[in-house]
């Protein structure tokens, strides 16, 4: 068959995918995991460039070696804090990619077209082709060959494909570059929408449609260029109107986005592999998404149009006062206390204080203390960014525990230390309903019998939202840095 060697090689690199993404739901395969994929996109890759289509290898090789010096630098500069923007942007070049990929599938179609017409032959060509028609397609190579070889249902079911993956990839490329600025700190972290909120949104969709159906009626390439002015404008508007106590969310959504933009360029494409994997990432991601979402108590469909991360209403006075205390007070109480529980949140990825907390829990549970971690499902800013961290550290897997595992705990806990949490442990998502976070599961640390705060200032969180945690009786706040702040605490507690 031809080509035979680019097939058997994308159902190897399918496999190794799939492998790849099963390893990463759990932390002692990760790194196997990590390895299945870098492995499955060489192969991917090679076959490529030996397969259908082959050609421009210098410009090809090129290309590559450069990408591949970027990703490096990338991978080796980039701060594991960093990690969540890094991922949002390189979304956003997936989205990107289907957009270009979409408008040069129109050019070339539009290009065939006219050389057949030129030529006399019709195009789409029709099922019974004549012999001098057969001659002149084959004359094609690269993507116009598959092109010239289309009749007119297939040429119009590629017309949708271009349409969907420049649609899918302008609101993916938008959507990712705000979510970008907002995790790095860019763009305000609230929820902003401009005036009219989801009218311009729906407003917006309904212009899509209507560009959608005059492209396939004839009406012309233009139609894309408006479609996708429409699309970018709705990434944009989506993620903005998005607060920041739900970005861990959008991350996840964003990469659905990006996987079901990579299968409309395979469909355009007529790459099988690309189609595959696409569809392994977007629903994959739109899995995470929901599971996310059922974690906070959050509706998909609210989270995915935008709207949330602003209160309803008024929220509730926050009374009282932060009580600060010294590394010999937290040093004492955790000599006395023997179940211990802590809270990791950005503020150590921050820090980088994941080392500190590493060392005291080793200390801790050297003095026969009983040592946990208590993990919510959107702690950080990126799925699993608190796991990842922990073990970086070489903290046991099995005291790291899930939120449901360790929620019913706190009660018979003695000490509960929070390092860099914020919206996490907020009281407010269970006591004020119209808190931006109300219905959102936390962790309910304020039960335990004594709480210590690792936090740089009194300031709020990510997402602007007091924590009536800081002002309640039994809570104390370890004011500094967290790294520098544990430092000093491992000074005061021999290992």
């Amino acid at each position: 068959m031809e080509f035979g060697f680019t097939l058997a090689a994308y159902a190897v690199a399918a496999v190794l995918f799939i492998l790849s993404l099963g390893g990463l739901s759990g932390q002692e395969s990760a790194k196997r995991a990590v390895w299945y994929g870098i492995v499955g996109m060489a192969i991917a890759v090679l076959a490529t460039m030996i397969g259908p289509g082959q050609g421009l290898w210098l410009a090809s090789v090129i290309l590559i070696g450069a990408g591949a010096v970027i990703g490096y630098m990338l991978a080796t500069r980039v701060q594991m804090t960093q990690m969540p923007e890094l991922v949002a942007i390189m979304h956003s070049l997936v989205g990107l990619a289907a957009v270009f990929v979409g408008f040069n599938a129109d050019i070339e179609l539009g290009r065939v077209a006219a050389q057949f017409t030129e030529a006399g032959f019709a195009f789409p060509r029709p099922e019974e082709v004549t012999v001098e028609g057969a001659a002149f397609a084959s004359a094609y190579t690269g993507f116009a060959a598959i092109l010239a070889k289309k009749i007119a249902v297939e040429v119009t079911i590629l017309r949708i494909e271009l349409v969907l993956g420049i649609w899918i990839g302008a609101v993916t490329f938008t959507g990712s570059v705000i979510a970008y600025g907002k995790l790095a700190g860019k763009v305000d972290s609230a929820a902003k929408q401009l005036p009219g909120g989801h009218m311009l949104n729906a407003a917006a969709a309904g212009l899509s449609l209507v560009l959608v159906a005059m492209y396939l009626g004839g009406a012309g390439s233009w139609t894309l260029v408006l479609l996708t002015l429409a699309a970018l404008f709705i990434g944009y508007h989506l993620i903005m109107g998005i607060g920041g106590a739900d970005m861990p969310v959008v991350v996840s959504m964003l990469n659905s986005y990006s996987g079901w933009a990579a299968a409309a360029i395979g469909f355009s494409l007529g790459n099988d592999l690309l189609i595959v994997v696409g569809a392994l990432v977007g629903s994959s991601g739109a899995i995470l998404s929901y599971i996310m979402c059922k974690a906070m108590n959050r509706s998909f469909i609210s989270v995915i149009l935008g709207g949330f991360g602003g209160a309803s209403g008024e929220a509730m006075a926050v009374e009282g006062e932060q009580i600060a205390i010294d590394a010999d007070g937290v040093a004492s109480a955790l000599e006395d206390a023997d179940s211990i529980v802590i809270i990791p949140g950005y503020g150590m990825a921050v820090a980088q204080a994941q080392q500190a907390v590493s060392e005291l829990t080793k200390r801790l549970r050297a003095k026969g203390k009983t040592v946990r971690f208590a993990i919510h499902p959107v702690a950080g800013r990126l799925p699993g960014h608190m796991n990842v961290l922990l073990a970086e550290a070489k903290v046991p897997y099995d005291i790291v525990l899930e939120m449901d595992e360790i929620n019913d705990d706190f009660p018979d806990t003695d000490v509960a230390i929070v390092i860099g949490s914020n919206d996490i442990v907020n009281p407010a998502a269970q006591e004020d309903p119209n808190s931006p976070i109300a219905g959102m599961p936390v962790l309910e640390c304020w039960k335990a019998k004594q709480v210590f705060v690792s936090k740089r200032g009194q300031g709020t969180g990510y997402s602007g939202i007091e924590n009536p945690l800081f002002y309640k009786d039994n809570t104390r706040m370890f004011y500094g840095d967290a790294k520098a702040s544990l430092d000093t605490l491992l000074g005061k507690i021999s290992g």
